[in-house]
């Protein structure tokens, strides 16, 4: 490894092996002897967890700065849908009608990071959390184009290995959600959501939040397939019960196709952030 650091001190990976290899006695064994940045269990500390958000934030942002990427496409979606050659095997029958919703969305990746492509991957390249479902589908649909995408997974008790279609330098790894949703959004040009359970409802709506707000500036904001989420979400009545204004209902599109989503995509006149509140008085 080259020391490109500009500085006259000893760099951190020369140091750290030069620890590793001194005369093993009672004091160099003692856990007090190891260097900070090396030692697991210091940094698994409580006390610690400042520092540990600080550098989930920190690694993916400085491993996609290196791959140079510049802006993304989200795309969230339920972990459960399945592909429609796998579609038997769905928990339900609901579940099963819903798999065409893989083939859209592996469609729309495949179009985005074509056009990603011209611009050297990039801009626009495909995000998703690196699971299964819709996820695979996009990293999948990236693939086929012959594209990188990025996977944004999630330690959680029954997580699996990220799905092999996620380019594997893209593929990050996060303890904290928080970090994890930002990365999500920080170079979001647009986002996409597809029928979800429980962690599609909270990013959906904590991303419509953060554009409602003013908190960010306002990108495409894609619903794939209206019956599903008019179905499951009165959109309607929460603004007839004035607890959104009207306006906030033009936030977000519905479209069935990735044809008609990449459409949107292609033809976004950039809006700034709100700087009020529409329906809401100070």
């Amino acid at each position: 490894m080259s020391d490109d650091r500009h500085s006259r001190f000893p760099d951190a990976h020369s140091d750290r092996d030069r620890a590793e290899h001194v005369e093993l006695t009672p004091q160099s064994a003692s856990r007090a002897y190891s260097l900070a940045f090396a030692d697991e269990e210091f940094l698994c500390r409580e006390e610690l967890r400042p520092v540990r958000l600080q550098l989930e934030l920190l690694k993916a942002q400085l491993m996609l700065d290196e791959q140079g990427i510049d802006s993304t496409i989200v795309m969230f979606g339920g972990a459960r849908i399945p592909s429609p050659a796998n579609k038997e095997s769905a928990r339900t029958q609901t579940l099963a009608d819903l798999s065409h919703f893989y083939d859209e969305a592996r469609d729309f990746a495949r179009m985005m990071t074509e056009s990603s492509m011209k611009t050297g991957g990039r801009k626009n390249v495909i995000v998703t959390g690196g699971g299964p479902g819709v996820m695979e589908a996009g990293n999948r649909g990236a693939l086929d184009a012959g594209g990188k995408s990025v996977g944004l997974s999630i330690v959680l008790p029954h997580e699996q290995a990220p799905n092999g279609y996620v380019t594997p330098e893209l593929s990050f790894n996060f303890h904290y959600f928080a970090i994890r949703k930002m990365h999500f959004l920080m170079r979001a040009a647009a986002i996409t959501v597809f029928p979800g359970g429980f962690g599609t409802l909270d990013e959906l709506f904590e991303s419509l939040t953060l554009i409602q707000t003013g908190r960010m500036e306002r990108v495409p904001f894609i619903l794939f397939g209206r019956a599903f989420w008019e179905k499951i979400i009165n959109w309607d009545a929460l603004a007839d019960a004035g607890t959104i204004s009207e306006q906030d209902l033009e936030l977000f599109k519905f479209v069935e196709t990735a044809e008609e989503a990449a459409e949107i995509i292609h033809n976004w006149s950039p809006e700034p952030a709100r700087d009020s509140l529409p329906g809401r008085e100070r």
